[in-house]
């Protein structure tokens, strides 16, 4: 892709979070919010990491964090991938100055270095983004996407109706990672969720296969 720096670190938190009964970002895990689980991980890694989400969108204290906030509509997560895109400067289209995403769902508390890492430096053999698999499905959530994404990705976000963020995603065709790791992608999206989380938490259990 022309540019070899590490990429962008982008937290998604855009969200409304209806299902967990909203503000998916102030919710607490073990005491800490939800929100700095993988913000945590990707700064492990990565130089420069940032929070996307709308302007009323309730978010905990994040110093030194910067968040980009993108338009009110739609409420999609691929808005979130595709605003991240632009503030790394895929809009404008130069080669060597636009820079790699490397995105996460804002609700990822089992999100490890080890993982961004392989995603971070993983080879995309010339492909727009690098999106892994596991438990038999692409995670487009947790994924790295280049500038040569954005066109496809802004065309998308213009269709009507909007497409799923794993349909978009796979018609970039993009370098597939094939994981065996499910717990990385337990997202907590219900309060059900979040008690299983802090179960595993509190026995320090593995992943059950």
């Amino acid at each position: 892709m022309g540019d070899t720096r590490d990429p962008i670190g982008v937290v998604l938190a855009g969200g409304q979070g209806r299902r967990i009964g909203g503000g998916k970002a102030v919710v607490e895990l073990h005491g800490t919010p939800l929100i700095r689980y993988p913000l945590r991980a990707l700064q492990a890694v990565l130089a420069e990491v940032v929070v996307v989400a709308k302007q009323r969108t309730p978010l905990p204290p994040l110093p030194g964090v910067p968040i980009w906030i993108e338009p009110a509509e739609p409420r999609h997560p691929l808005a979130g991938i595709v605003h991240a895109l632009e503030g790394a400067g895929a809009a404008a289209g130069l080669d060597g100055v636009a820079r790699e995403i490397l995105v996460s769902a804002g609700d990822l508390p089992f999100l490890g270095p080890e993982l961004v890492e392989q995603l971070a430096h993983a080879d995309a053999g010339g492909a727009a983004a690098v999106v892994p698999r596991a438990a038999g499905r692409l995670q487009p959530l947790l994924a790295r996407y280049g500038p040569s994404a954005y066109p496809a990705l802004a065309a998308a976000l213009r269709r009507d109706p909007l497409p799923s963020v794993t349909e978009a995603v796979a018609a970039l065709e993009p370098r597939i990672l094939e994981l065996d790791d499910a717990q990385s992608f337990f997202n907590v999206n219900a309060p059900e969720d979040l008690l299983t989380a802090a179960g595993l938490l509190d026995r320090g259990t593995p992943w059950p296969d």
